[in-house]
């Protein structure tokens, strides 16, 4: 197996060459490029998804427990109007 030394030794040399080389200009363009496209596409961050998708669980819940409370409710007022059973 490789030394991990001459590894870090390489790593360290090949960020020096990029650094120094056009690559690196090329990639802070096309990482600006596509920080603008992706802020022109309106996108939002996982952090927002994951607490949106946490409330829309929550909402799903509380809606799930009115609508049982609501079927209740419908029965007992069937249950007490003699009138729904004609």
């Amino acid at each position: 197996m490789a030394n991990p030394r001459f590894i870090d030794e390489i790593n360290a040399r090949l960020s020096e060459v990029l650094a120094s080389s056009p690559a690196k200009d090329v990639e802070k363009n096309v990482r600006a490029g596509l920080s603008t496209l992706f802020t022109r596409l309106d996108l939002v961050t996982r952090e927002e998804f994951d607490v949106q998708a946490k409330v829309l669980e929550r909402t799903r819940e509380k809606l799930t427990a009115m609508e049982g409370r609501l079927a209740e409710l419908e029965q007992k007022l069937k249950a007490s109007d003699p009138a729904s059973h004609r």
